[in-house]
Protein backbone atom coordinates (compact mmCIF):
# COMPACT_ATOMS: atom_id res chain seq x y z
CA UNK A 1 0.00 0.00 0.00
CA UNK A 2 1.13 3.76 -0.87
CA UNK A 3 1.07 5.70 2.17
CA UNK A 4 0.17 9.66 1.49
CA UNK A 5 1.04 11.63 4.41
CA UNK A 6 4.17 12.80 2.80
CA UNK A 7 6.28 13.37 -0.67
CA UNK A 8 7.85 10.23 0.47
CA UNK A 9 4.33 8.35 -0.49
CA UNK A 10 6.29 5.28 0.65
CA UNK A 11 5.04 1.50 -0.49
CA UNK A 12 4.74 -0.78 3.15
CA UNK A 13 3.90 -3.91 2.33
CA UNK A 14 2.56 -5.83 5.60
CA UNK A 15 4.13 -5.48 9.01
CA UNK A 16 6.72 -2.90 7.57
CA UNK A 17 6.67 0.56 8.55
CA UNK A 18 7.38 3.81 6.26
CA UNK A 19 10.45 6.04 6.40
CA UNK A 20 8.82 8.33 9.50
CA UNK A 21 9.14 4.91 11.45
CA UNK A 22 5.92 5.40 12.66
CA UNK A 23 3.11 4.17 9.79
CA UNK A 24 2.39 0.61 8.71
CA UNK A 25 0.14 -1.52 6.66
CA UNK A 26 -2.43 -3.60 8.16
CA UNK A 27 -5.38 -5.03 6.96
CA UNK A 28 -4.49 -3.37 3.60
CA UNK A 29 -4.86 -0.07 5.13
CA UNK A 30 -2.03 2.67 5.88
CA UNK A 31 -2.35 3.18 9.72
CA UNK A 32 -0.40 4.92 12.39
CA UNK A 33 2.09 2.81 14.89
CA UNK A 34 1.98 6.13 17.40
CA UNK A 35 -1.83 6.60 17.90
CA UNK A 36 -1.39 8.23 21.35
CA UNK A 37 1.66 7.47 21.85
CA UNK A 38 3.13 10.02 24.01
CA UNK A 39 6.95 9.69 24.39
CA UNK A 40 6.65 13.80 26.19
CA UNK A 41 4.39 15.91 28.14
CA UNK A 42 5.30 19.23 29.58
CA UNK A 43 3.60 22.28 30.45
CA UNK A 44 5.87 25.08 28.48
CA UNK A 45 5.94 28.50 27.87
CA UNK A 46 4.39 29.05 24.63
CA UNK A 47 7.45 31.38 23.84
CA UNK A 48 9.34 27.79 24.19
CA UNK A 49 7.87 26.11 20.69
CA UNK A 50 9.15 28.92 19.82
CA UNK A 51 5.64 31.21 18.98
CA UNK A 52 6.17 34.99 20.28
CA UNK A 53 3.46 36.78 18.82
CA UNK A 54 0.65 34.68 19.76
CA UNK A 55 -0.65 34.36 23.44
CA UNK A 56 2.40 35.72 24.34
CA UNK A 57 3.24 35.29 28.51
CA UNK A 58 1.13 32.24 28.40
CA UNK A 59 1.81 28.71 29.16
CA UNK A 60 0.64 25.18 26.83
CA UNK A 61 0.35 21.57 27.21
CA UNK A 62 3.05 20.16 24.69
CA UNK A 63 2.81 16.75 23.93
CA UNK A 64 5.01 14.53 21.32
CA UNK A 65 5.30 10.80 20.26
CA UNK A 66 8.07 9.40 17.88
CA UNK A 67 9.29 9.36 14.43
CA UNK A 68 9.66 11.99 11.83
CA UNK A 69 9.36 11.79 8.09
CA UNK A 70 13.04 13.63 7.79
CA UNK A 71 16.45 12.63 8.86
CA UNK A 72 18.39 15.52 10.03
CA UNK A 73 21.49 14.65 11.16
CA UNK A 74 21.51 17.33 13.61
CA UNK A 75 18.12 16.97 15.22
CA UNK A 76 17.59 18.18 18.60
CA UNK A 77 15.29 15.71 19.88
CA UNK A 78 16.52 12.60 17.94
CA UNK A 79 16.03 10.58 21.12
CA UNK A 80 12.08 10.42 20.29
CA UNK A 81 12.49 11.77 16.17
CA UNK A 82 14.39 8.87 15.00
CA UNK A 83 13.46 6.34 17.00
CA UNK A 84 10.42 3.83 17.65
CA UNK A 85 11.35 2.17 20.57
CA UNK A 86 10.44 4.56 22.76
CA UNK A 87 8.98 4.41 26.36
CA UNK A 88 5.52 6.00 25.89
CA UNK A 89 2.54 6.04 27.65
CA UNK A 90 -1.24 6.05 25.55
CA UNK A 91 -3.44 8.62 26.03
CA UNK A 92 -6.55 8.97 23.82
CA UNK A 93 -7.82 12.32 22.40
CA UNK A 94 -10.81 12.82 25.20
CA UNK A 95 -8.49 11.91 27.90
CA UNK A 96 -5.97 14.31 26.41
CA UNK A 97 -8.63 16.86 26.41
CA UNK A 98 -9.61 16.46 29.90
CA UNK A 99 -6.06 16.68 31.33
CA UNK A 100 -5.97 20.13 28.99
CA UNK A 101 -8.69 21.84 30.64
CA UNK A 102 -7.45 20.18 34.01
CA UNK A 103 -4.44 22.31 33.88
CA UNK A 104 -6.00 25.20 32.29
CA UNK A 105 -8.05 25.49 35.87
CA UNK A 106 -4.61 24.77 37.76
CA UNK A 107 -2.04 26.32 35.74
CA UNK A 108 -3.63 28.89 33.54
CA UNK A 109 -3.20 26.39 30.32
CA UNK A 110 -4.31 27.45 26.89
CA UNK A 111 -4.45 24.59 24.80
CA UNK A 112 -2.56 22.09 23.47
CA UNK A 113 1.23 22.38 21.40
CA UNK A 114 2.08 19.27 18.95
CA UNK A 115 5.62 19.10 18.92
CA UNK A 116 8.65 17.42 19.62
CA UNK A 117 8.70 15.03 17.13
CA UNK A 118 6.81 15.49 13.77
CA UNK A 119 3.36 15.41 14.86
CA UNK A 120 1.53 15.45 11.33
CA UNK A 121 2.83 12.21 10.50
CA UNK A 122 0.09 11.06 13.02
CA UNK A 123 -2.48 13.45 12.06
CA UNK A 124 -5.52 11.64 12.59
CA UNK A 125 -4.71 11.63 16.24
CA UNK A 126 -3.75 15.36 15.72
CA UNK A 127 -7.28 16.07 14.20
CA UNK A 128 -8.79 13.86 16.41
CA UNK A 129 -7.77 15.71 19.55
CA UNK A 130 -7.64 19.18 17.51
CA UNK A 131 -11.32 18.89 17.60
CA UNK A 132 -12.35 17.95 21.33
CA UNK A 133 -9.44 20.98 22.23
CA UNK A 134 -11.82 23.47 20.02
CA UNK A 135 -14.86 22.32 21.39
CA UNK A 136 -13.32 22.66 24.76
CA UNK A 137 -12.65 26.30 23.94
CA UNK A 138 -8.98 25.75 23.93
CA UNK A 139 -6.36 26.62 21.38
CA UNK A 140 -4.70 24.27 19.15
CA UNK A 141 -0.63 25.04 18.24
CA UNK A 142 1.59 22.99 15.87
CA UNK A 143 5.29 22.74 15.62
CA UNK A 144 6.08 20.98 12.50
CA UNK A 145 8.59 20.72 9.46
CA UNK A 146 6.25 21.36 6.77
CA UNK A 147 6.82 18.14 5.36
CA UNK A 148 2.71 16.92 4.66
CA UNK A 149 0.69 16.16 1.74
CA UNK A 150 -1.16 19.65 1.17
CA UNK A 151 -4.54 17.80 1.03
CA UNK A 152 -4.38 16.74 4.46
CA UNK A 153 -2.22 19.68 6.06
CA UNK A 154 -6.09 21.64 4.72
CA UNK A 155 -8.16 19.30 6.65
CA UNK A 156 -6.31 20.06 9.65
CA UNK A 157 -5.83 24.25 8.87
CA UNK A 158 -9.50 25.29 10.34
CA UNK A 159 -8.50 23.84 13.43
CA UNK A 160 -4.25 25.34 13.85
CA UNK A 161 -4.84 28.50 15.97
CA UNK A 162 -0.60 28.76 15.22
CA UNK A 163 1.88 27.14 13.68
CA UNK A 164 5.61 26.87 13.35
CA UNK A 165 6.97 25.58 10.33
CA UNK A 166 10.97 24.94 10.18
CA UNK A 167 12.56 25.78 7.14
CA UNK A 168 15.86 23.77 7.45
CA UNK A 169 17.56 25.73 4.59
CA UNK A 170 16.27 27.28 1.38
CA UNK A 171 18.05 24.91 -1.33
CA UNK A 172 16.52 21.79 -2.49
CA UNK A 173 19.47 20.10 -2.38
CA UNK A 174 19.79 21.21 1.35
CA UNK A 175 16.55 18.86 1.77
CA UNK A 176 17.79 15.90 -0.38
CA UNK A 177 20.68 15.80 2.32
CA UNK A 178 17.91 15.33 4.86
CA UNK A 179 15.54 13.39 3.09
CA UNK A 180 12.99 16.15 2.70
CA UNK A 181 11.34 18.57 0.32
CA UNK A 182 11.42 21.92 0.13
CA UNK A 183 9.59 22.94 -2.38
CA UNK A 184 6.24 21.10 -0.61
CA UNK A 185 7.42 23.24 2.58
CA UNK A 186 7.40 26.33 0.39
CA UNK A 187 3.50 25.46 -0.62
CA UNK A 188 2.33 24.26 2.85
CA UNK A 189 4.01 27.73 4.79
CA UNK A 190 1.74 29.57 2.00
CA UNK A 191 -1.10 27.69 2.58
CA UNK A 192 -0.91 28.00 6.45
CA UNK A 193 -0.15 31.93 5.89
CA UNK A 194 -3.75 32.01 4.50
CA UNK A 195 -5.81 31.08 7.12
CA UNK A 196 -3.69 31.01 10.51
CA UNK A 197 -0.92 32.64 12.95
CA UNK A 198 2.27 31.81 11.43
CA UNK A 199 6.10 31.67 12.38
CA UNK A 200 8.89 30.28 11.12
CA UNK A 201 12.17 28.92 12.43
CA UNK A 202 15.32 28.34 10.68
CA UNK A 203 17.88 26.64 12.65
CA UNK A 204 21.63 27.63 11.17
CA UNK A 205 24.02 24.79 11.46
CA UNK A 206 27.11 25.98 10.36
CA UNK A 207 28.69 24.05 7.33
CA UNK A 208 25.54 23.06 5.98
CA UNK A 209 22.73 26.04 6.13
CA UNK A 210 24.72 28.75 6.82
CA UNK A 211 24.99 31.07 3.86
CA UNK A 212 23.87 34.65 4.26
CA UNK A 213 23.18 34.95 1.00
CA UNK A 214 20.27 31.85 0.92
CA UNK A 215 18.73 33.29 4.44
CA UNK A 216 18.46 36.96 2.33
CA UNK A 217 16.09 34.61 -0.61
CA UNK A 218 14.49 32.85 2.32
CA UNK A 219 13.35 36.26 3.83
CA UNK A 220 12.39 37.66 0.53
CA UNK A 221 10.51 34.76 -0.17
CA UNK A 222 8.67 35.06 3.75
CA UNK A 223 8.18 38.69 2.69
CA UNK A 224 6.62 38.19 -0.76
CA UNK A 225 3.68 36.22 2.02
CA UNK A 226 3.60 38.77 4.49
CA UNK A 227 6.82 40.37 6.15
CA UNK A 228 5.05 40.58 9.14
CA UNK A 229 5.75 36.88 9.60
CA UNK A 230 7.71 36.34 12.56
CA UNK A 231 11.15 34.65 12.04
CA UNK A 232 13.55 32.78 14.51
CA UNK A 233 16.94 32.50 13.61
CA UNK A 234 18.39 29.74 16.10
CA UNK A 235 21.70 28.65 17.21
CA UNK A 236 22.89 24.89 16.53
CA UNK A 237 24.66 23.24 19.26
CA UNK A 238 26.46 19.79 19.28
CA UNK A 239 23.77 17.30 18.53
CA UNK A 240 22.59 13.66 17.20
CA UNK A 241 25.49 12.51 14.71
CA UNK A 242 27.17 16.10 14.27
CA UNK A 243 28.83 16.18 17.70
CA UNK A 244 32.14 17.68 16.17
CA UNK A 245 30.28 20.54 14.78
CA UNK A 246 30.73 23.25 16.96
CA UNK A 247 27.89 25.70 18.09
CA UNK A 248 27.02 28.20 15.11
CA UNK A 249 28.86 31.51 16.20
CA UNK A 250 26.84 34.13 17.40
CA UNK A 251 28.42 36.94 14.85
CA UNK A 252 27.18 34.73 11.95
CA UNK A 253 23.77 34.64 13.33
CA UNK A 254 23.74 38.32 13.64
CA UNK A 255 24.47 39.16 10.02
CA UNK A 256 21.57 36.25 9.01
CA UNK A 257 19.48 38.42 11.21
CA UNK A 258 20.36 41.51 9.33
CA UNK A 259 19.67 40.22 6.01
CA UNK A 260 16.64 38.89 6.79
CA UNK A 261 15.41 42.23 8.39
CA UNK A 262 15.68 44.14 4.72
CA UNK A 263 12.35 41.94 4.22
CA UNK A 264 10.71 41.12 7.67
CA UNK A 265 9.61 43.03 9.99
CA UNK A 266 10.20 41.06 12.96
CA UNK A 267 13.11 38.60 13.17
CA UNK A 268 14.55 37.18 16.21
CA UNK A 269 17.62 34.95 17.02
CA UNK A 270 17.49 32.04 19.61
CA UNK A 271 18.95 29.60 21.61
CA UNK A 272 21.94 32.23 22.34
Amino acid sequence: MKCNICFHECNITKGQVGFCKARTCKDGKIISLNYGKITSMALDPIEKKPIARYRSGSKILSIGSFGCNLSCQFCQNHEISQSDDVPYKVIMPDELCDIALKMKRTHGNIGVAYTYNEPLISYEYVRDCMKLIHKAGLVNVVVSNGTINPLIFEELLPYIDAINIDVKGFREDIYARLGGNLSQVKNNVELAARSTHVEITSLIVPGYNDSPEDMRLQAEWIGSINPKIPLHITRYFPRYKMQDVEATDIGLLKAMKDAASEYLDDVMLGNL
